[in-house]
């Protein structure tokens, strides 16, 4: 039998390496040059507003944390009184644990987010200066600055779980098999992290950006970056604190969560095989510890990958066929890493098909996020129909490019949709099918883990995109020559490419470990119920309790989406007023302002608004998806009877079930649309239906209205897939941990 220290050291092992070699990479980061006087000024603009909206945030963010904290151990330590099958012996053991690690999980997602972030606002300039010379060098210093932060994220938050399994183990005297049922607050902490983290970035970085964009193109008719608009740095500092802190913690909170609930379905099927006589070589540890060997590995396969990035030596490669060329690498390493990971630890001698079918859901995990990448360019590209469709549509207006943009949005839901399905459905008979009893959600959950093997990798690639983009825009501010400009423009493209593809691979993957989640909600029901493993646990919508619970998750995840919009709406509206103030004395020419040579804009004054707006604004969306399943949970045990004693937590399920489908569609809607709005502004910038500006014919240039009513449906997109449409993926899997977290105060 595998000992259960080996199997854990193994994990810790391989953490720590991955901690290593980041502060490796940040190392070989900082090391470059950071340019220019001129250069310098613009970056560390950027760097102090990113670092002090980021203290600001995570000290709102801890703060409600540990308020939090405080009504989880009350819950657990006082309100609930012990039952006989809880896995410890008294409430207030049970309290400090769930307490513990829902604490220990939202500071490791604070410090691994701020860490990150911390590294890529100085990888912005290095890569700008790099691009002076050798277009190689910028895009491997933008790719490993962004994969500090990724190696940073899927390190901590393995290290994080593996860790606290090792101190229960250590000092708890808890049965292997109840310890994940003590942690799930860690994937919980890193959830109310994440939730924050991503809508106070999404809030700060689309206000700047639809003030920046409304007043500095349509209305100055100057370029993006443009040193001479007001907004320009908030925008630049919202690329980070967006994209960068805002998506890491989504990741971190993917990963932890879906390591704890696999191990609970892993606990659950391993107690069962052994109990059916088809005991797995590595014992029921050996099961549960399968997802940390497997995430492991997957690590090590993303740091090959992300080394074996590079151009070739004329630089004429599109950069995102270098970018692909690491991410293969990464994906067949750790494809073979995963096969080698279900033979050790998934074998079983009574059912020898068992591990194969297994590492099959894990292929079916990994060609699900390659669909998703596939489906998302399609949709968000302006080489395609999608796109193109909405470009058509602005040369008569607004109107029509929002109609149009809409429609793209409602259309886009159906091909992810049936890839989702087409994976849970394959996986879960693959597992059904291996010999092994009650292994067909198991399989899922080994799906999930294939498809979040290179998280690592596709986090360094998300990253990238805000780092080139700050470096495009330090180009263009410092006024470095054209061709310059043009490098980091291709760069700043992939960049671009790279955010839209990060956006469907985070969706699919909360889609598919929000179904894992909730498998492990309901086998959690089961052991705190005190009920036999292998009782069904049925969710009746036809109950009228049960019904309403699931009416009330579809509606959150409206309400939610509509505080998160009118957030950013409303904070643009001050960075837009600003703005106009600014240029009101300007002269103008065709309607076109002509701005002095000594123009000087003040950037902190935009800067200072949109901080103060996003942290404001952000609590109240925040809150919501963590009080309304506590809500239902807690007021609907007054429908408990003798015969339906379980109802309250069916009401939860239902919740939660339905608030994942609605979520998971309004999500797709959202980011994609956003996306294709985004793209075709960019497709007519680029010179299609007229351009930017028109010639009239006397010679002088005026803006071209298609390209107006491009940038007003641009803006309606932004909100769309920056802020409400990631934040959906965090709150999709929030409620999962949330109910996950408090199952027993339910019951």
């Amino acid at each position: 039998m595998t000992g259960t220290a080996q199997l854990i050291l193994l994990v810790i092992g391989f953490s720590l390496f991955g901690l290593a070699f980041a502060a490796y990479l940040a190392r070989w980061v900082l090391k470059h040059s950071t340019g220019s006087e001129a250069m310098q000024r613009i970056s560390n603009a950027i760097k102090e507003g990113a670092e002090a909206f980021l203290r600001r945030q995570n000290g709102t963010i801890l703060m409600l944390a540990g308020v939090f904290a405080l009504v989880l151990f009350v819950g657990y330590g006082v309100v609930r009184g012990h039952r006989d099958f809880d896995p410890v012996g008294s409430p207030l053991q049970l309290a400090m644990w769930i307490t513990l690690s829902f604490v220990f999980g939202a500071l490791c997602s604070v410090f691994a987010g701020y860490v990150g972030m911390w590294v890529s606002i100085r990888s912005n300039i290095r890569t700008a200066h790099a691009a002076l010379s050798s277009l190689n060098d910028a895009l491997r210093i933008a790719l490993r600055g962004g994969a500090v932060s990724g190696l940073l994220v899927v390190a901590m938050s393995l290290l994080g779980v593996a860790g606290l399994y090792a101190l229960v183990s250590a000092v708890g005297g808890v049965e292997s098999t109840k310890i994940p049922l003590l942690i799930v607050g860690y994937g919980f902490g890193a959830s109310f992290v994440a939730l924050f983290a991503q809508l106070g970035g999404g809030i700060y970085t689309k206000a700047a950006d639809v003030g920046a964009d409304l007043v500095g193109k349509v209305e100055a008719g100057i370029p993006e970056d443009d040193p001479r608009n007001p907004a320009v740095i908030a925008d630049l500092v919202g690329d980070n604190v967006g994209d960068c802190a805002g998506r890491g913690a989504d990741l971190f909170e993917s990963t932890a969560a879906e390591n704890i609930g696999a191990m609970i379905l892993g606990a659950s099927l391993a107690a069962a095989a052994e109990r059916a006589g088809m005991a797995f070589s590595a014992g029921i540890v050996g099961v549960m510890m399968f997802p940390l060997v497997a995430r492991a590995f997957g690590i090590v396969a993303s740091i090959i990958g992300i080394m074996m990035v590079h151009m070739d030596k004329e630089e004429k490669m599109d950069p995102m066929q270098a970018l692909n060329r690491g991410y293969y690498y990464a994906v067949v390493l750790a494809m073979a890493a995963f096969g080698g990971a279900t033979y050790w630890l998934l074998n079983s001698p009574a059912a020898p098909n068992a591990w194969w079918h297994f590492f099959l859901c894990g292929i079916i995990g990994v060609l699900t996020s390659v669909a998703f990448v596939y489906i998302t360019q399609y949709y968000t590209e302006y080489r395609y129909r999608p796109v193109q469709s909405i470009a058509e549509a602005s040369k008569t207006g607004p109107a029509t490019n929002i109609i149009a943009g809409i429609g793209v949005g409602f259309e886009c839901t159906w091909m992810p949709i049936l890839v989702m399905g087409a994976a849970l459905l394959g996986s879960y008979y693959l597992g059904a099918t291996s010999g092994l009893p009650h292994a067909g959600l198991f399989g899922t959950a080994v799906a999930t883990m294939g498809m979040l093997a290179t998280a690592a990798y596709i986090l360094a690639m998300d990253t990238f995109g805000p780092i080139t983009d700050n470096a495009g825009g330090i180009v263009e501010m410092s006024e470095q020559p054209e061709e310059i400009r043009k490098k980091t423009d291709r760069l700043d493209a992939v960049g671009n490419t790279t955010k839209a593809l990060t956006k469907g691979y985070a969706i699919g993957s909360a889609g598919l470990a929000a179904f894992l989640l909730f498998q492990a909600y309901m086998d959690e029901v089961i052991q705190y119920a005190g009920l036999e493993h292998g009782t069904l646990f049925r969710v009746d919508i036809g109950k009228p309790v049960v019904f309403v619970g699931a009416m009330i998750g579809a509606m959150l995840v409206f309400v939610f989406s509509a505080l998160a919009i009118r957030a950013v709406g409303g904070a643009a509206q001050s960075i837009i007023e600003e703005v106009r103030r600014q240029y009101t004395k300007l002269p103008r020419l065709n309607d076109i302002i002509q701005f002095p040579k000594d123009f000087k804009p003040d950037y902190g004054a935009c800067v200072d608004i949109v901080t103060k707006a996003a942290l404001r604004k952000m609590v109240a969306p925040g809150l919501l998806p963590v009080l309304v399943p506590v809500g239902v949970g807690l007021i609907f045990k007054v429908f408990i009877t003798d015969t339906d004693r379980l109802i309250s937590a069916e009401a939860v399920a239902a919740l939660l079930m339905v608030g994942t489908i609605v979520g998971i569609i309004t999500a797709l809607l959202l980011n994609n649309g956003g996306g294709a709005w985004d793209n075709a502004k960019k497709y007519i910038e680029s010179g299609a239906h007229g351009g930017k500006y028109l010639t009239l014919p006397d010679g002088s240039k005026t803006k071209n209205p298609t390209h107006g009513a491009a940038v007003v449906g641009d803006t309606v997109g932004d909100p769309f897939k920056d802020t409400a449409g990631p934040s959906l993926h965090v709150l999709i899997k929030l409620l999962s941990t949330i109910t996950l977290v408090l199952a027993p105060l339910f019951i």
